[in-house]
């Protein structure tokens, strides 16, 4: 029976085992390379001997693939991490010690819009004109028409007009405030999302052309027992 003698373990093998460095995919001879960087595309290997080059090659990507999930796993718990330190960035933000002024002004508009307010104001109403009408019988302080409450009304609503509406300005800038970090939020979600996608395209189209690569190398690998099946 021919022989010849292999490039890699110097060993003699049988002739149909032999496999040219030529006919060896470039991942896998690659490889080889690696152990054996004098072995060119005119060596010599035998069918056993690149099987299990083949199989190391093949255990090797799998446990690359295992160890970055582990990273993607971490890298993941990282960016969700990262999300809660800038919304809790943006809420620090609104800690805005507000003055003297604009305390008082909340405190009015916040009475003066609340229905305790209206009954008080009511109650105040009826008890001035019932003791000017009834009990003074139009003599006292203010008689009918009761001048000087509609003086009282009048300066009352000129006051309390103005610090509403400052009231309401206040919180319709915090609303803005809030309105703008919203849109950072939901603006840096969307990029997130569309990153996350481009990703999970990324490694879908990797893991196909790897299982491609394998489903190649599978295929020599039994062409390779076929040519050994027929030469016997």
């Amino acid at each position: 029976m021919k022989q010849f003698i292999s490039d890699i373990s110097g060993k003699s093998f049988p002739l149909r085992e032999q496999v040219t460095g030529g006919s060896i995919r470039l991942a896998i001879l690659d490889k080889i390379k690696e152990s054996f960087p004098d072995f060119g595309e005119g060596s010599l290997i035998a069918i056993t001997e690149l099987n299990e080059f083949r199989e190391h090659y093949i255990s090797e990507y799998l446990a690359k693939e295992l160890i970055a999930i582990s990273n993607l796993e971490q890298t993941v718990m990282t960016r969700f991490k990262e999300r809660t330190t800038i919304s809790d960035k943006l809420e620090n933000d609104e800690t805005e010690v507000p003055t003297f002024g604009q305390r008082m002004a909340d405190h009015v508009a916040t009475f003066g819009g609340s229905w305790l307010f209206i009954s008080y104001f009511g109650l105040f109403l009826l008890v001035w004109i019932c003791i000017n009408a009834f009990v003074f019988y139009n003599k006292g302080f203010d008689p009918y028409p009761f001048i000087l409450l509609n003086l009282i009304l009048s300066c009352l609503a000129a006051i309390q007009a103005p610090v509403i509406i400052m009231s309401q300005n206040r919180k319709e800038t915090k609303d803005r405030e809030r309105s703008k970090k919203d849109y950072m939020i939901n603006l840096k979600a969307e990029l997130e999302i569309k990153a996350l996608h481009e990703k999970i395209d990324h490694l879908i189209i990797y893991q196909q052309e790897q299982l491609l690569e394998f489903q190649k190398i599978q295929i020599e690998m039994m062409n390779d027992i076929l040519k050994s099946i027929n030469k016997k």
